[in-house]
């Protein structure tokens, strides 16, 4: 029993999900003494959920490895190509398997904001009903911890990321580490190599959908968008409400365009959708390539030039920062100072 109060400590003693994870592996390693364990993670659209790895660790192995965020989802295996853990899964309940040389004991992860998951056992013995109880109470309190972090870290409303999440995040990059699991702990600095990039969201004249509609309906505006946001962008692009109509994301690509057409993708959605009562909606966008040693404030604010431009300038556009600088755009916007209703 010490053994497993000692790892239960260990476990809620991060707040960092990808090392609660590396963690809830490692200890089920030392208890079980399997042959494998992991933990994987339904993940992109309903229509074509994948199963992306969290945390892996193979028999002999001391060091866990998982698949990288900024993978493509065609890379990742489909939830059919593996039935017992799609069954886990779909029916949320353990489920036992068993080969010639092996058994396999799927126990279901639930989450109240991310895609559900599965931690996988594969043992050269059967786990037994003490051992099955022994980790179905880890996993409880896992996913009470989880739960804890989501209070703290998610915005209440939408449910995306809050901003003290998001500062955490683009520290996270700037210090060399990924904002996703690398392949393993030791290969995240891979992920930095990659161009990302920070975009400043803010709905169009949204004071007069509350004056005009009143704030419930101004609230369901901004979770209608939450659920846009989630349907454009890719599953691990990081989604941030910021508080009022403001929202960021944070986004891997390798070049400007393809970051400048993912947002023109939202402001597009957005401005066909049929917002209830409210009619059509429109989002001006602003955008920069994150730089080194860069700052959350610093490079907010370069994103945030670029909506206050694109407000000046007609609403309901993207606006790049980093090409309305080499223009010489920029300075304009900054110049101009006119009595203009932005809300």
């Amino acid at each position: 029993m010490g053994k497993v109060v000692d790892q239960l400590a260990e476990l809620t003693g991060y707040k960092d999900r990808d090392l609660m994870d590396v963690t809830l592996v490692s200890a089920l390693r030392d208890m079980l003494n399997p042959l494998t364990v992991a933990i994987y993670r339904a993940v992109g659209p309903a229509e074509d959920q994948r199963w992306l790895s969290r945390a892996y660790l193979g028999y002999g192995e001391r060091v866990p490895t998982a698949d990288s965020l900024a993978s493509e989802l065609a890379q990742l295996p489909p939830l059919d190509q593996f039935p017992a853990r799609a069954a886990c899964l779909t029916r949320r309940e353990l489920r036992e398997s068993a080969s010639r040389s092996e058994f396999t004991c799927h126990f279901p992860l639930l989450s109240d904001h991310e895609g559900g998951g599965v931690l996988e056992v594969v043992s050269r013995t059967r786990l037994s009903p003490t051992e099955q109880r022994t980790v179905s109470g880890m996993l409880r309190v896992y996913h009470n911890f989880q739960s804890l972090l989501d209070d703290s870290e998610r915005d209440t409303l939408t449910g995306l990321l809050n901003r003290k999440t998001f500062d955490h995040s683009v520290l996270k990059l700037m210090s060399g580490e990924s904002m996703a699991s690398g392949t393993s702990v030791g290969d995240r600095r891979h992920e930095a190599r990659h161009a990302h990039w920070l975009g400043v969201i803010d709905v169009d004249h949204f004071k007069r959908v509350n004056d005009n509609f009143g704030h419930l309906i101004g609230d369901e505006v901004l979770l209608l968008l939450s659920r846009l946001m989630r349907s454009c962008f890719r599953f691990q692009d990081r989604l941030y409400r910021f508080g009022g109509e403001e929202f960021v994301v944070l986004m891997r690509c390798d070049a400007q365009e393809d970051a400048q057409q993912a947002f023109e993708r939202l402001r597009l959605a957005c401005e066909r959708f049929n917002f209830p009562q409210v009619g059509t909606v429109t989002l001006s966008v602003g955008f920069t390539q994150l730089r080194a040693l860069d700052t959350p404030a610093a490079a907010f604010e370069r994103a945030d030039k670029a909506v206050y431009y694109a407000k000046h300038h007609g609403r309901n556009q993207v606006q790049s920062f980093d090409q309305l600088l080499a223009s010489g755009q920029l300075a304009d916007a900054e110049a101009s100072s006119g009595d203009v209703d932005l809300f």
